[in-house]
Order: structure tokens, then sequence, then C-alpha cells
């Protein structure tokens, strides 16, 4: 009776995917598309967009009436880092964004979508970012800015960003880790102080509007 062969093939591990800092203990996956919400969830775009380099793409459709303002953007980022693109259709609004992903041309897209997409169109979003990597550089994360209480179906984690309801402490937000691939639900306090964004433990006395 002959034995059986021993097994000379293993398992490669598989490498730590890369990952944008915002804060230490904080993170996000890069080559896949994440979700905000909350009525500060601009904020919480420009306070990423603070953290990368180079141009960012902000998508947004042509009816919509919210738009930045180089004021409000200014405090983050400077405003000429920003290309507004304002796809005509709805059909068009996610299609511009897998393209400009796939490009690989730019390290941060954001779609401010007026309603939740599918998931079928976040998978394509998923596979465009993971494999829009230009020579060199690190792959492009995509973040949908959506309404009400989020939940788009297929992103790599959901955020919510809300003011926090201070008396004379200055600005100061509600962050929330509502869900993510790799890291638990969690809550923080992020505060301005000189110009940048601190993140710190939220207290039992927070409130949010």
């Amino acid at each position: 009776m002959m034995s059986a062969a021993p097994t000379f093939l293993q398992r490669k591990p598989t490498a730590p995917a890369p990952v944008l800092e915002l804060w230490p203990d904080l993170r996000l996956t890069l080559g896949r598309v994440h979700e905000a919400c909350g009525p500060n969830r601009r904020s919480f775009a420009m306070m990423i967009a603070q953290k990368t380099q180079g141009p960012v793409f902000w998508i947004a459709p042509q009816w919509a009436t919210d738009r930045l303002h180089a004021d409000g953007v200014h405090p983050f980022i400077s405003p000429g880092r920003l290309t507004f693109l304002t796809p005509k259709r709805a059909e068009d609004i996610l299609w511009c964004v897998e393209e400009v992903l796939r490009s690989g041309a730019v390290p941060l897209v954001v779609v401010d979508i007026p309603r939740l997409p599918a998931l079928t169109p976040i998978r394509r979003l998923n596979l465009a970012a993971e494999t829009g990597t230009a020579e060199g550089a690190s792959p492009p994360l995509g973040l949908l800015l959506t309404p009400g209480d989020g939940g788009a179906p297929g992103v790599e984690s959901r955020w919510r960003l809300a003011a926090a309801v201070h008396q004379g402490l200055g600005e100061q937000w509600h962050l929330e880790r509502i869900r993510s691939r790799s890291d638990p639900p969690r809550n923080w306090r992020v505060s301005r102080q000189n110009g940048r964004y601190a993140l710190g433990p939220l207290s039992k006395t927070d409130d949010t509007l």
C-alpha cells in the first residue's frame, strides 16, 4: 500500500492591503470604495482629502443644488486641488466614477449621490479601484457620499459624521464607524486644533446635531 505523497506546496502569505492613515489607529483600505453619510459627510471627505497628495476628483450630478464653496474647502485643502465633474444623466454618475478609478489618475474620487446605489455597481467600482493603479502609485480610494443614514451595499466601510453640540469648545464632530470589513464599530470625537483635525475618545456627555 502506497503512502500519501508529502505536500510540498504551501500557500503564500497574502500581502497586507495598502491603507491611508487618517489618524493613528484609523485607516482606510486603498483600492476600495467606502461610504460616508450624516449631515457633515462632505467635511469627512475633506478630512480624507487632507491626508492625500495630488488632485481630488469630486463628482456630483449636474442638477444638484449643494455645491462646495472655496471658503469652506480652504480650511482643509487648497481649492485648486479639486476637479469637479457633473454628469447630466443619473446613469452616467457611477460610470464616471468607475472610469476615473480604473484610470488610477488621482488618489481620491468622491461622488456625491442623491440615492443609494445597487450592489452590482458597487462591485464594479471596487474592481475598478483595485485594478486602477498607475505605475509607481498607490491604488485610488473611492468615497460615496450618501443621503440619510447611508446603507450602500458592498462598500468596504461606512462612516457617519455629525457636528457635536458643545458650548465654547470650537469645531467638533462625532465620527462613527458604522461598519467595516476589517474593524468593529466605534465612535470618536474629532476636533479642530491649529488648522488640523485631531481624533479623540467620545465622552458620555457628547451629543450630535
